[in-house]
């Protein structure tokens, strides 16, 4: 009798994977385990996925690099979320016959929590509401966005869409990435600036771009130190897109007012990370991607993935 085949669910936080989408086209054929903790060791990760043929990853919250997939030889077929995932090294996973199946997607939810963090930002939210929490009152003065700049680093699906917004809110809107050009810019309703006048004159400079080798690293201690002390800083990209150390510097310096991140270099961010304590520091937990839209995609799309594996094995 050929074993049923096992399959691994990683890193669902919520625990809502088998709860939002039907996994019946798979569970008839397959035993499912769903893992709601990250595990961080490599060799705890290696032992715990020795005994799967297919592992669903969300996202990047657990990569696999080479040195992983050549340590599970009965390893198959991984299903990832979103169009590709820049965490599975595709050339290894060639190499050793694994199939990678990948989902569709929505960016609407990340431009929402982008304008959050701004909107959280510019008006002190998390302070004013643990005032009234704690049987205080107003304790900030609120910064008015309407006529203000508004910084966009990246002008791609996201970046265009929070530039659009940022319009309609009476914001000047300004851009730059290494690839944008002026005519690009204006359709987004916003002005093509070079780097440096970009981090110079923005009130909220917005991070939305992809992360890759010429990225990593691209607002450093140099950019940091040209904002405005009343700036704020916003990523819900990723967080090497950010010298991680300089920020948390810059930050414990007030050189800029505040940072509102939904992003980090090591997630989940360790317990005791000065970004999760400084006062001028609004931090969420890679939740951009996390709503009930995008998870219905993403796991009917690994689903019917998984199953159109299971077909042609």
């Amino acid at each position: 009798m050929t074993p049923r085949v096992q399959v691994a669910v990683l890193d669902d936080y919520q625990n809502v994977a088998l709860e939002m989408v039907d996994w019946s086209v798979v569970a008839e054929r397959a035993d499912i385990t769903v893992f709601n903790d990250h595990v961080f060791d490599s060799d705890e990760l290696v032992a715990r996925l020795a005994a799967f043929d297919v592992i669903f990853v969300m996202r990047e919250r657990t990569p696999l690099p080479r040195s992983i997939i050549e340590r599970l030889p009965r390893l198959k077929m991984i299903a990832s979320t979103g169009p590709f995932n820049a965490s599975i090294d595709m050339a290894a996973a060639e190499e050793h016959g694994i199939h990678v199946g990948t989902t569709g997607g929505t960016v609407a939810s990340t431009v929402e929590l982008t304008w959050a963090l701004i909107l959280a930002g510019a008006r002190n939210l998390v302070g004013e509401s643990v005032s009234v929490r704690d049987g205080g009152w107003q304790t900030s003065v609120g910064r008015e966005l309407s006529g203000r700049v508004l910084g966009v680093l990246g002008l791609g699906r996201i970046g265009a869409r929070v530039a659009r917004i940022g319009e309609a809110f009476g914001m000047d809107v300004i851009a730059w990435s290494q690839n944008l050009t002026p005519e690009a810019a204006a359709e987004a309703g916003a002005t093509y600036v070079g780097k440096e006048e970009l981090f110079g004159r923005a009130d909220v400079l917005t991070i939305h771009m992809k992360l890759s080798e010429r990225s990593t690293g691209l607002v450093g201690a140099a950019e940091l130190a040209l904002m405005k002390p009343t700036a704020l800083l916003v990523n819900t990209s990723r967080g090497p897109l950010i010298d991680e150390a300089a920020l948390v510097e810059t930050l414990t310096a007030k050189r800029i007012r505040a940072a509102a991140l939904d992003v980090f270099d090591t997630e989940p961010l360790p317990e005791g990370h000065p970004l999760r304590t400084l006062d001028n520091v609004i931090a969420t937990p890679h939740i951009g991607y996390v709503a009930d839209r995008p998870y219905r995609i993403f796991f009917s799309d690994a689903v019917a993935a998984i199953a159109q594996w299971l077909d042609g094995r």
